[in-house]
């Protein structure tokens, strides 16, 4: 193999200290002391194989490997390094230790390409700290506003925009991280699978082909706070019981929808939280998944019907506000045949996939072709502190990527 398990293994073990959570698996939001530690630490190793290394006004850092043809599309490889709340130590960095593996190894054996190749490591994908998921690659693709940063804030109520310039950032620059869709070659980025499958069937890799549609938006209850003890049953606005009668028909929504659609709400608020005040306001998050945009589509439109219903029938008022909205993705063909070629000359056995996570590559697809491995997941666990991936089985995705950017590269 041309990639290396003791580094493979010695930087998952050296990005895991980099950690807010105590021992309580792997929490890392962006634009934190944590966040710093990763970062100088992929940062010193960039610089260390005499690589371009900067950062772009996302925050995203960039180690560039220069090609023979530096005008030439750029291949782009990585993910991302922030965590959910007492996260795993795989989702994200498994992706970006890939991408500095396969820049040593293209540097210590003096690996000539036509393209040059970048090291990714991105920010804010998960949201866990401003609510802003696949911030870095939305930002590269342009989607990102200076008034998005002023308007997403964390628990503390500090903006993406204040954290920014805290951290060394100029926030009102961000568009200067949009990038050319005719500058990229290709984004590759590695995963794991969060899922049993690639585990169960012992098989070494899946080759993503499409990954799922994802919106998720924040909704708003209104009503009035009385009091619980006073307030007759008939004269109430209980935001609480509107809220709960939109979230417990959620299942049966998504069920109709068909499509392997699913929804969730992970996140809920209800104030003024005292046990003898009627709820005055209710906030909720919803997260609708599927392949198809017409299903999620439907799932959205049955929860504005029963809010509507329920402002007609109980008095209450509310509103919507859209946090992301990404279409689902078909995974570049081209990518896919090189990835396949690639697998069967190492004799690594694969599986076509399908992706219900969202992830860095399906945004990264509206301005370029891009790529999306998985590895195998213990016990199909993630978003947890018992996630994990045996190295060897990390290093076979990295090993078939690495062959794969040689290919694509020349």
């Amino acid at each position: 193999m041309y990639t290396n398990l003791n580094r493979i293994r010695a930087d998952i073990e050296m990005l895991s200290t980099f950690n807010d959570s105590d021992g309580e698996g792997l929490t890392r939001f962006s634009l934190t002391k944590a966040d710093r530690g990763a970062r100088n630490y992929l940062k010193n190793a960039l610089e260390k194989l005499d690589l371009k290394v900067y950062e772009d006004a996302a925050g995203s850092l960039i180690g560039r490997l220069e090609g023979s043809e530096p005008l030439a599309p750029t291949i782009l490889i990585g993910s991302h390094f922030d965590s959910v709340r007492n996260g795993g130590h795989f989702d994200g960095p498994a992706g970006v230790v890939m991408a500095l593996e396969i820049m040593r190894v293209l540097k210590a054996k003096d690996i000539k390409l036509r393209h040059s190749v970048e090291f990714v490591a991105m920010i804010e994908e998960e949201g866990g700290r401003f609510g802003a998921g696949v911030f870095g690659s939305r930002a590269m693709t342009g989607q990102v506003t200076y008034e998005d940063l002023v308007k997403h804030k964390d628990e503390a109520g500090i903006s993406m925009a204040e954290a920014f310039e805290a951290f060394g950032f100029d926030p009102k620059k961000i568009g200067e991280a949009a990038r050319k869709p005719e500058s990229i070659k290709a984004f590759i980025e590695l995963h794991i699978e969060q899922g049993p499958v690639l585990e169960h069937e012992k098989i070494d890799v899946g080759i993503v082909e499409s990954i799922v549609g994802i919106r998720e938006f924040r909704v708003i209850i209104k009503g009035r706070p009385d009091h619980a003890g006073t307030t007759p049953m008939t004269l109430r606005k209980d935001a609480l019981c509107a809220a709960a009668e939109v979230i417990s028909a959620l299942p049966k929504y998504a069920s109709r929808a068909e499509e392997g659609t699913v929804a969730t709400v992970g996140v809920l608020e209800v104030k003024p939280g005292a046990a003898n005040i009627i709820p005055g306001k209710v906030e909720f998050t919803v997260d609708i998944r599927s392949r198809h945009a017409s299903a999620i589509q439907i799932v959205q439109d049955e929860i504005e019907k029963k809010l509507n219903d329920l402002a007609n029938l109980n008095g209450i008022q509310f509103e919507i506000e859209m946090l992301l909205s990404v279409k689902p993705v078909a995974i570049d063909a081209e990518v896919i045949k090189c990835f396949k070629g690639q697998a069967d000359q190492n004799q690594f056995s694969y599986k076509m996939m399908n992706s219900g996570a969202g992830h860095d590559a399906m945004i990264m697809a509206s301005i370029a072709p891009s790529g999306l491995i998985f590895v195998p997941s213990k016990d199909g666990r993630s978003h947890c502190k018992e996630e994990w991936t045996d190295y060897d089985a990390l290093q076979k995705g990295i090993e078939l990527i690495c062959h794969s950017i040689i290919e694509l590269g020349r």
